[in-house]
């Protein structure tokens, strides 16, 4: 004997049964872009959204634009810093040098030393 709460007829992301209950999509326009490898790839945006400068390229990732005379160039990486590098832009080397005879003091008072 069946179970009372089986669906029937029906599956995960099907179309509502009756016409009046379907959903326009939003208008959507085309858009265009070229990046410096001359990949040309076109995509669908909302027709009131505006278009972005630059978009990456799904074919090799690099910065894309509307204008295929003009693609944009790659964008600049930072160079690579270390923690230490990120610190001492932070502090001073006076607030360095105070900062580590606090953590010495906190460490002799826990082993118990003067």
């Amino acid at each position: 004997m069946p179970s009372g709460n089986v669906i029937r007829g029906t599956r995960i992301g099907s179309a509502p049964e009756r016409f009046d209950q379907r959903i326009e999509p939003a208008p959507r326009r085309p858009v265009v872009y070229w990046c410096r490898n001359d990949h040309r790839f076109q995509f669908l945006i909302a027709a009131e959204a505006e278009t972005p400068a630059t978009w990456d390229c799904p074919r090799c990732g690099e910065p894309a634009g509307p204008d295929p005379g003009n693609p944009p160039g790659r964008p600049g990486s930072e160079p690579y810093k270390t923690h230490l590098a990120y610190v001492q832009e932070r502090r001073t080397p006076e607030q360095g040098e105070a900062l580590l005879a606090e953590a010495l003091d906190a460490l002799r008072r826990r082993r118990g030393g003067a």
